[in-house]
């Protein structure tokens, strides 16, 4: 509701609970602003903060890792050159026209693309590499390596093609067509959902991969499935609102600091609500209420978001991953 409210435009709080339950508004503008831009704008933030956020956790307690993050195997990256290749590639694909601040069709298949060939390379390579840490190294290289090339293409690009680059980068949760929003939650959903049957092999994989197996764990099943999961979840949210940083790493210490366990049967669902929540407020204060101009969701969630967790660390300073 407070996320809603806010905006460049200003509608009384009473007008939004009327629009919500289903009266009629003083002014149909509001209604235009509510039901196509801000509601459809919360909900994306919704669904990618839960997102992001399951994703952190899963890969955390895979790696048994604190820095591990949605990002860590390279996905981002992944998603983050396809769309380098299509926006500063105009020599490989002419003929798609892309505008900076509008999300299309084609910069949503780009990093599709991009982050599933990635996340293809991290499973060929995981059934021949057994160590988990490994594979960590792997991906941060793959990461690295996308990242030398998305550079080396910006180098030799147009300023305009640059800047659409840019906007991307930004992170963006306000342009979503319905249609798109509804292929995003119906796959961050299900990718979601999918998770349940495999919280108490998460806890015990927590206690080590040795433990894991005499418990009748499958790592082998265990390790592919996070992967492909995380995989999926990351790239699909990176494709529709572009890389949003801090969330997937931070949300799951946050969890375990204001509730204090690592058992993934309260883990999950708070680190879905909490994501939700973090998102939610940091879209609130990048809209800077009653101004037209929004600052990118990226520079807001890591610049109020690590003090937070510098805070809550700070207070419990006995805090153990």
């Amino acid at each position: 509701m407070l996320n809603i409210s806010l905006g460049s435009v200003s509608i009384p709080f009473s007008e939004i609970t009327n629009a919500l339950l289903g009266a009629d508004l003083s002014q149909e503008t509001w209604k235009h602003i509510l039901f196509n831009y801000r509601i459809p704008k919360s909900i994306t933030a919704i669904v990618a903060g839960s997102g992001l956020s399951l994703a952190g956790l899963l890969m955390q307690t895979l790696f048994r890792n604190p820095m591990a993050g949605p990002s860590v195997l390279g996905i981002t990256s992944g998603a983050g050159l396809g769309v380098a290749l299509l926006v500063m590639g105009t020599g490989l694909f002419g003929g798609f026209a892309i505008d900076g601040l509008n999300l299309n069709i084609g910069i949503i298949i780009a990093a599709i693309l991009g982050a599933f060939l990635v996340l293809l390379g991290i499973l060929l390579l995981s059934y021949s590499i057994k160590n988990t840490l490994s594979i960590l190294i792997i991906g941060l290289m793959l990461g690295a390596l996308t990242t030398s090339i998305v550079s080396i293409m910006a180098y030799f690009s147009k300023a305009e093609e640059l800047q659409q680059y840019m906007f991307w980068g930004f992170g963006s949760l306000g342009h979503l067509t319905k249609n798109e929003l509804l292929l995003l939650s119906v796959i961050v959903v299900l990718g979601m959902a999918s998770v349940i049957p495999f919280l108490k092999p998460l806890n015990a994989l927590l206690l080590g991969e040795n433990y894991a197996q005499n418990m009748g764990v499958n790592l082998k099943h265990l390790k592919n499935y996070i992967l492909i999961i995380t995989g999926i979840i990351t790239g699909i949210i990176t494709a529709f609102v572009g890389p949003i940083a801090f969330i997937g790493l931070a949300v799951p210490h946050i969890a375990r600091l204001v509730f204090n366990t690592s058992n993934h049967k309260i883990l999950v669902p708070t680190v879905v609500i909490l994501g939700a929540i973090v998102l939610l407020i940091c879209d609130s204060i990048a809209q800077l209420p009653l101004s037209e101009k929004v600052i990118p969701i990226n520079a807001v969630t890591s610049l109020f978001g690590a003090p937070l967790v510098i805070w809550l660390l700070i207070r419990n300073k006995n805090y153990r991953f």
